[in-house]
């Protein structure tokens, strides 16, 4: 049997190993130094500061409001940030790939209503058991086995859904901070008109920051950089928030954020590591609850931003600004103690503007890998709806859902292209 990838070639399935290889830490180590330079450099701060900023406030507001003292709060920070970074930069050297981690964001939001209904221990449980559920799934080989299987225009339709909002996000942050959003515009245009070497996202970001400071728009930074040892969190084990926690939030690792991080390095021609992917994220599930986070996995934003063509032209490059995302992730969690004020400085406007610029190419290409083939469109259509909609059922966010809506309506709608597809790879093998 074999097996199509994003190209349109095909390669054996057989004697293809669980744990997918790469070039390796020595290849990556050696050849990281000529790689870093201002756009993988400049896509690695973009996505640190898009990472350290809305996310983080999901989980400080959140287990502020749940009564957590601010030691075990910057332990849970500690955690999520320290692990994901160290999961971007294993990856990213060892495959020469922009894979970026940190930790699923609509998790968090799940986990931030679930704390008022259980002690923070049976949280702390609920935590390792979606880690243990990941890693299990990982070791399987299904995910790769379905990456194989579901049509790439799909998955497509799905990223592009997904991260359509930050697209947006950009007109609706120029209607709250015209002066702020605009200056970041300019800033955008100028370096890709002017100095493509660059990444236009550099030029918004300094332009951005450049007026932000004129304006005094500028959070107050309360507090000194210090260090905050974490603490060890012990698990208690609650069939109910089994259910209500540890299962969800691994569908959603899975089905959310490893789904769109595969999807989006497929859009930009990566190979991505389907099995060790799912795998390092359920480890990431178990070594960051020992401090009280409820998971470090690949991160879907985080990766979009490090693979797009803002990290640089050279595609074998941008594996750096997952580097960089990475180190500065860890440093991020080692001084978690200052993170509340850290996340109140730049103006949520700013950060929402950059980020969705550094978008554009993903998106632009998502898009056109969804709707440029004449296989799939009605499944790929249904895809792309059920993202955007951004509904959450059973607390399992919208790319889950939109990768069975759109593969059933296919299924049901257009039987023959699965057909055609079979057939294909039949006469191939």
């Amino acid at each position: 049997m074999v097996t199509s990838d994003n190209t349109g070639r095909v390669e054996p399935e057989t004697k293809r190993p669980l744990m997918e290889r790469g070039p390796g830490f020595r290849s990556g180590l050696r050849d990281l130094p000529r790689h870093l330079n201002p756009a993988t450099i400049g896509a690695g701060v973009i996505a640190t500061i898009f990472g350290c900023t809305g996310p983080a406030l999901i989980v400080i507001s959140g287990a502020g409001a749940a009564g957590l003292s601010a030691e075990v709060i910057a332990s849970w920070i500690f955690g999520i940030y320290f692990f994901g970074g160290l999961i971007s930069i294993v990856l990213a050297l060892y495959y020469q790939q922009p894979i970026s981690g940190a930790f699923s964001i609509p998790g968090a939001a799940l986990v931030v209503a679930a704390l008022p209904n259980f002690s923070f221990a049976e949280m702390v449980g609920a935590f390792l058991m979606a880690g243990l559920i990941v890693l299990v799934i990982g070791m399987s080989g299904l995910v790769r086995k379905l990456a194989d299987w579901i049509p790439f225009p799909i998955v497509m339709a799905m990223i592009a859904g997904a991260l359509i909002r930050f697209g947006i996000d950009i007109v609706n942050s120029a209607v709250a901070a015209p002066v702020i959003v605009g200056a970041t515009l300019v800033g955008y245009v100028l370096l890709s008109r002017f100095l493509p070497r660059v990444p236009g996202v550099v030029g918004a970001l300094a332009l951005g920051v450049l007026v932000t400071a004129i304006l005094g728009d500028f959070g107050t930074l309360d507090g000194g950089v210090g260090f905050s040892t974490p603490v060890l969190i012990a698990p208690s084990f609650d069939l109910g928030a089994m259910f209500a926690v540890a299962i969800p939030l691994a569908l959603l690792v899975i089905g959310a954020e490893n789904a769109q991080s595969m999807g989006v390095l497929m859009a930009e021609k990566y190979r991505p590591p389907f099995n060790v992917m799912t795998i390092i994220s359920g480890i990431g599930g178990l070594l960051a609850p020992v401090f009280g986070g409820h998971n470090a996995n690949i991160a879907g934003p985080m990766t979009a931003i490090c693979s797009s063509d803002q990290a640089g032209e050279d595609r074998s490059g941008r594996y750096a600004a997952s580097v960089v995302n990475g180190t500065l992730f860890g440093l991020f969690g080692v001084f978690a103690g200052v993170t509340v004020a850290l996340v109140t400085i730049l103006p949520p406007e700013l950060i929402a503007t950059v980020a969705g610029l550094a978008m554009i190419g993903v998106l632009v290409r998502s898009f056109q890998e969804s709707f440029s083939a004449s296989r799939f469109q009605l499944g790929a259509f249904f895809a792309l709806i059920i993202a955007m909609s951004g509904v959450t059922v059973f607390n399992i966010s919208a790319p889950f859902w939109s990768l069975i809506g759109g593969v059933l309506a296919s299924l049901l709608l257009e039987p023959k292209d699965f057909r055609a597809r079979e057939q294909e790879t039949t006469t191939a093998d």
